[in-house]
């Protein structure tokens, strides 16, 4: 059975067993990915969740899909179309609304698990919206404060808890841009947990059961 039409192409896995709490995760892919990429995770992920895998709504040629576009001729700084990152993070919210009204979710319970620009955007709107999002797992990504809201430092982030990782031999977004984020999540009082592996731009076995154990733990 395909699952309900929303504004953006999804695969879904509903919960495998009943919660009062009725919690979501939403996935978000990197650049030139789909779908069809961080949904091999679900299977594995605690059966009290509906997950929810979800297509960016730019096309790449030949294929693949993106958040927003990426200039890889042009310097850091330079390099990323924000205001189109700024259009897919108000997409993706929409999208997050429609599927708690949808299947009858908590608005409150809804997790974020992005990789790589999935990541960039799972920070932009877990930080300008922190209302909006209970856990955040940031897997090969940065925080991209271009793309905050304005004033986003006087949120309320009391509720919020990440978990990010990166790969020490990152070749495609470098440890040290990802290594910032602890320093912005303490700054904002967040509670996080932040790790290294020794992969490239991927998610090691290790580093997959580190963060379902830390999802696991989250109440």
């Amino acid at each position: 059975m395909s699952p309900t039409p929303l504004s953006l192409v999804y695969l879904m896995r509903p919960a495998l067993v009943e919660s009062q709490k009725k919690p979501s995760i939403f996935m978000l892919h990197g650049y030139g990915s789909n779908e069809e990429d961080l949904f091999s995770f679900a299977s594995e992920l605690p059966e009290e969740y509906s997950i929810f895998s979800v297509r960016a709504p730019y096309d790449l040629e030949p294929f693949g899909h993106a958040w927003y576009a990426i200039n890889f001729d042009a310097d850091f700084g330079k390099w990323s179309d924000d205001e189109q990152a700024k259009l897919s993070r108000t997409k993706i919210l929409k999208f997050i609304e429609e599927a708690v009204e949808t299947y009858r979710l908590d608005q409150n319970e809804v997790t974020l698990l992005g990789f790589s620009q999935g990541t960039i955007l799972s920070y932009s709107i877990a930080l300008s919206y922190p209302e909006k999002i209970k856990n955040v797992i940031a897997l090969s990504g940065y925080i991209n404060e271009n793309i905050l809201l304005e004033g986003y430092e006087e949120k309320n982030f009391d509720h919020l808890k990440v978990y990010a990782s990166h790969g020490q031999v990152d070749q495609v977004i470098p440890l040290e841009w990802a290594q910032k984020a602890p320093g912005i999540l303490k700054k904002l009082s967040i509670d996080f947990k932040f790790e290294e592996f020794p992969v490239g731009h991927g998610v090691s076995p290790q580093n997959f059961y580190s963060f379902k154990t830390w999802l696991e733990n989250q109440t």
